[in-house]
Order: structure tokens, then C-alpha cells, then sequence
């Protein structure tokens, strides 16, 4: 059986390898947090959603590593529409409920990890 968190990184990875903007838009959090080569902040759903369609990325899990009850590392393959050779990547989500409310891309494995330990810190000092 799936925690809630698998299941909402699930639906994420689902709804964006499909290009379903619907789908993705409603599988995020308002806001959510982003981080990839491009920048980082919060953006909308619908922002979310033009990403998607703009990017044409697909992400495919590769390994999953929990961090806590609502931060989970997953080690993916991401392709692009012009560039089918996989990039290993990793990516630190954070669920609220049924939501992804953050989704940090870092180049590797190691550096998602510190940075989830950190998260997971400091949530915990609040």
C-alpha cells in the first residue's frame, strides 16, 4: 500500500510525463515551490502548468528515498523533447495533504539528499 506522499509524487510525475495540464495543475500546491536550472520561487498552479507544456519534460523515477512524513527524494531519468539521452537528476518533494508544495531539482542524488536533511531541519526547529 502507498503512503500519501508516494502517492501525490505519483500523480505529479503521472500528470507531468503525460503533458496533462489539467492534471498537473491540480496535483500541485498553491503555491508551489520550485527549483530547477532556471530559478526558484513560488509559482501558481497554472504557472506550473505552462512549465510543463514549455518544457516537455519527462521525469522517471528511479529510486525513491524518504526523508520524512512529507519530504521524499526520488532519483529520476529526465528527457526533453530535444534531448532523448536521460539526465540523471534528483528531486526533493515536499506534500501537503494530496498537493506537491515543493519540487527542488538538484543535478544529483547527494546534493538533493543534503538539501531534503536541511529541509526536514529546519521544519522540525519551527
Amino acid at each position: 500500500m502507498e503512503s500519501k506522499l508516494e502517492e501525490a509524487i505519483n500523480a505529479w510525475h503521472a500528470s507531468v510525463n503525460a503533458g496533462d495540464l489539467q492534471r498537473a495543475a491540480d496535483a500541485v500546491g498553491d503555491p508551489i515551490i520550485v527549483l530547477g536550472p532556471k530559478g526558484a520561487g513560488p509559482i501558481t498552479p497554472e504557472q506550473f502548468a505552462d512549465w510543463v507544456e514549455r518544457s516537455g519534460i519527462r521525469l522517471v523515477p528511479r529510486s525513491w528515498h524518504p526523508v520524512s512524513e512529507r519530504l521524499m527524494v526520488v532519483e529520476e531519468d529526465a528527457t526533453w523533447p530535444d534531448n532523448q539521452t536521460p539526465t540523471h537528476v534528483a528531486t526533493v518533494f515536499r506534500v501537503a495533504g494530496t498537493k506537491v508544495t515543493a519540487a527542488l531539482r538538484l543535478p544529483d542524488l547527494k546534493s538533493a539528499l543534503e538539501l531534503a536533511y536541511i529541509c526536514r531541519e529546519m521544519a522540525a526547529s519551527e
